[in-house]
């Protein structure tokens, strides 16, 4: 039975989120959906699935939740790997700490679709989403509501490549409905310059220089890695300016630390709001580890309180009505 001190455990939990050459995309896949699906969601977390711009999505409402905020939820998996099925309970406890019904697309995976499909997918859901959105506040605003909708977008691991690729895409009117930008462990710099990748040899308890550099190549070709929508710490200032206030919160031991820090630099050297969040001692994507680590718990807790902002009292709330088509009462 696994500990909240487990490290050892969640180590060999975590490292199924990384592609390395031991194993094929097919078996990648199911191994990650294997160990992190659910059949009971946290926190009474109700899901139901949906269509956003013809992309197959889970929408997760907590009990309680702000009427006006939404999230979309870009999952990593090493561009190859994952699925909201697998993220489902995680994402979860995310609606649930942050009061924010999110979504969370089944975007096309590599090799298969290769770049820039996941971010045309993901570009297809928030099109839809923030419709649909804009006409509900829009709707309510005669009731006190906030007319624009608040939508904030997270993404981990190679999930942060694909959401700057679609936020550096963004018009300006899209823009300023984006509250925050939460990125766990993001993949920044995949490119042959890459600190990382140009060491011999460089890796930490979970990634390696060879899983970022099998990983990128399935994706694209070698000549587009230099691309800032494929490795976003390459970003010009135009591209960056009036990014969306950032929050990246990642592990103490992760080797993609030092690619955020110089991307947290960036950002704030052209004016734009970067918080960087390092834990102690935690490792990639510790944040899933949820079963093993009590920092697993803290982390998520932290995530709320940046989206929050303790605003509680202060927000336009509602009690999640039922879902009658819902997995859950599926189940």
């Amino acid at each position: 039975m696994p500990t909240q001190n487990d490290r050892k455990g969640a180590v060999k939990r975590l490292k199924l989120l990384a592609f390395n050459s031991k194993t094929t995309p097919e078996i990648f896949r199911k191994n990650i959906d294997m160990e992190f699906k659910t059949v009971f969601l946290p926190n009474n977390v109700e899901c139901t699935e949906y269509k956003y711009g013809d992309i197959n999505c889970d929408i997760l409402v907590p009990e309680i939740y702000s009427s006006n905020r939404v999230t979309l939820y870009i999952h990593g998996g090493s561009f190859i790997g994952g699925s909201k099925l697998a993220w489902r309970s995680f994402c979860s406890s995310i609606a649930n700490k942050t009061f924010s019904r999110v979504v969370v697309p089944e975007y096309r995976l590599a090799p298969t679709f290769p770049y820039p499909a996941a971010i045309e997918d993901i570009q297809s859901v928030f099109r839809a989403l923030f419709t649909e959105e804009q006409i509900s506040c829009s709707l309510n605003s005669e009731e006190g509501h906030s007319s624009l909708p608040e939508i904030i977008i997270a993404a981990d691991g190679a999930g942060a490549s694909i959401a700057c690729a679609f936020l550096f895409n963004l018009r300006e009117r899209f823009k300023k409905c984006i509250k925050k930008v939460i990125f766990l462990s993001p993949w920044l710099d995949i490119s042959p310059t890459s600190s990382i990748l140009s060491a011999k040899k460089k890796s930490d308890e979970i990634m390696s220089d060879e899983i970022l550099r099998k990983s990128s190549l399935i994706y694209t070709y070698e000549t587009n890695t230099s691309s800032p929508f494929i490795s976003p710490l390459l970003a010009t200032e135009e591209q960056l300016v009036d990014f969306p206030p950032l929050y990246i919160q990642m592990g103490e031991k992760e080797i993609l630390l030092e690619d955020a820090k110089s991307f947290t630099e960036k950002m704030i050297s052209i004016g734009n709001k970067c918080e960087l969040d390092v834990w102690k001692n935690m490792c990639f994507m510790f944040q899933m580890a949820e079963d093993y680590l009590a920092e697993s718990h803290l982390a998520v807790e932290k995530i709320g309180k940046v989206v929050t902002d303790n605003e509680i009292g202060q927000i336009e709330i509602q009690n999640r009505p039922k879902l009658e088509h819902s997995i859950n009462s599926e189940a």
